[in-house]
């Protein structure tokens, strides 16, 4: 789809959208339609009890007067209120409405509003950014439709009119290269386990040099250099080889700018190894990589808003398989660290993969600050659902800015707690650690035993489980894979790193 910014001036081809304040408020080009049919729009609102409640949609069919298709009145709700998240979620709306339909082209006006709390331009540009999202479709693995009967219901091209559209065409770049990023991870959570191995995983994120980031790709043979056991030993029961890869995105200006890190989880397909998981259900597991989708995405997204940041995306990438070789309940393994490590639970497996991740990413950048993402424990949905990640950090600092970018881009956190009283689950009596804490408070004690592997590196750990994958539907989003991660850390580093 494509989507352009205009003059403000109402098209008579295809679809026209239009803005409704509360009470049914018109703007000056809605009235003028409104008056140019004889009044439709405003019967339609009455009739229909229009109270301009956000997101709400009256729409009139090939109204007599016009050659449009359809218009459609959309509610914003109160003006005063209204915030760049909820004009995101209102062009999610306007494109659910449009692309199920047979118009091919569409056209937002939006008049200049009293009130209004953001710009037009800013307006503008969020709802594009919203529809872009919205329009994200995964069926790389469906059949075309056929050649007599071609899929007439696809909005190809979505305008907005505004006064300020040369503003909102450029406030709409860095947007559309954070949706690209969105996408990107989308597209790798999407992804089935047998087309997405380790491997192929790094191959495409070599395909990211393409737009300007250095790409490194560690084999199981530079690992076992590393002594990076911890994260071979997950992969040790695949066919498919671990990999770990570096994406570095070099975009500040000042030559002593600090380093910002990321680091993902890339369990590809985890079957829990040895402790093998039910059967039911499991196929979604497909999707235990999306903390390293998140990075992929984010990384991506940096690259292409020529971010004024220097910023490490780490991610490991493996595949837990239950196997003659694979990893054992009882095993000790010696992490990159140097501390070691007693197996309880081979499906406690991410986390291994992060300590040795963790570790090279703190000894090799010495970064401002690391997060890390990880669908790592099941716990984490049972204490918060789909609708916040968990946030657990070892600064107070970087986890308020992690709230606060969570609440303006919609991917919302909710901190828990760590302390050292937890530690003492997860002690062992053969080994440094245990990976597995009991049956309480497992979303803690998973991030108790990440809080070891980054010494006094400021840190974050955000559990994704709840929210990568299999997420609630919303406004912007009706895909499995909901790249959540990529909009939240872009908001962090805008905020408050350039």
């Amino acid at each position: 789809m494509k989507i352009n910014f205009t003059k403000p001036v109402p098209t008579e081809r295809g679809a026209l959208v239009f803005l409704i304040g509360e009470d049914g408020a018109m703007g000056a080009m809605a009235a003028h339609i409104n008056e140019q049919t004889g009044g439709q729009l405003s019967r339609a609102l009455d009739i229909s009890e229009f109270k301009g409640k956000a997101k709400s949609v009256v729409e009139v069919v090939a109204p007599s007067g016009r050659g449009n298709s359809r218009i459609l009145l959309v509610g914003i709700g109160n003006v005063e209120k209204l915030t760049a998240t909820d004009a995101e979620q209102l062009g999610g709306e306007i494109y659910a409405r449009l692309g199920g339909t047979t118009s091919r082209t569409a056209a937002v006006m939006i008049d200049e509003i009293e009130g209004l709390a953001i710009p037009t331009e800013e307006l503008a540009a969020r709802m594009a950014f919203g529809a872009r999202l919205r329009a994200y479709k995964f069926a790389k693995y469906k059949s075309p439709p056929k050649k007599d009967k071609p899929d007439s219901k696809n909005l190809t091209t979505l305008s907005f009119g505004c006064a300020r559209h040369t503003e909102a065409a450029k406030l709409f770049q860095p947007l559309e290269s954070v949706a690209r990023g969105v996408c990107l991870a989308r597209d790798l959570v999407n992804e089935p386990a047998n087309s997405l191995t380790p491997a192929e995983f790094a191959k495409r994120c070599r395909k990211l040099a393409d737009i300007g980031l250095e790409v490194d790709v560690l084999r199981e043979k530079e690992m076992r250099m590393r002594k990076m056991n911890a994260l071979l030993g997950v992969g040790q029961g695949s066919a498919n080889s671990s990999r770990l890869v570096i994406m570095r995105w070099d975009g500040a200006e000042d030559a002593d700018a600090p380093m910002l890190a990321f680091v993902g989880k890339g369990v590809t397909f985890d079957t829990g190894g040895i402790s093998l998981k039910p059967g039911a259900g499991m196929g979604d597991m497909k999707g235990d990589m999306g903390g390293a989708a998140a990075v992929t995405g984010l990384m991506a997204a940096l690259a292409g808003r020529k971010a004024r940041v220097n910023a490490v995306g780490v991610i490991g990438l493996v595949e837990n398989m239950p196997d003659g070789k694979a990893q054992r309940p009882g095993d000790v393994v010696t992490s990159m660290s140097g501390q070691t490590i007693e197996i309880l639970n081979t499906d406690a497996e991410g986390r291994l993969v992060l300590a040795d991740a963790l570790t090279l990413t703190c000894e090799d950048y010495k970064p401002e600050f690391v997060v890390n993402l990880a669908t790592l424990t099941g716990a984490i949905l049972v204490a918060l659902g789909k609708e916040y990640a968990g946030l657990f950090s070892n600064n107070d600092d970087l986890a308020a800015r992690l709230t606060s970018a969570g609440e303006k881009s919609g991917e919302k956190v909710w901190r828990l707690p760590l302390h050292e009283v937890y530690d003492k689950m997860i002690d062992s009596k053969v080994a440094d650690m245990k990976n597995i804490g009991g049956r309480w408070a497992g979303s803690i004690t998973a991030a108790q035993f990440l809080q070891r592997y980054v010494g006094e590196t400021p840190w974050a750990h955000i559990d994704v489980a709840g929210t990568a994958m299999d997420s609630p539907a919303t406004a912007i989003n009706q895909s499995w894979g909901s790249g959540y991660g990529v909009r939240l850390l872009d908001r962090l580093i805008a905020d408050e790193y350039e």
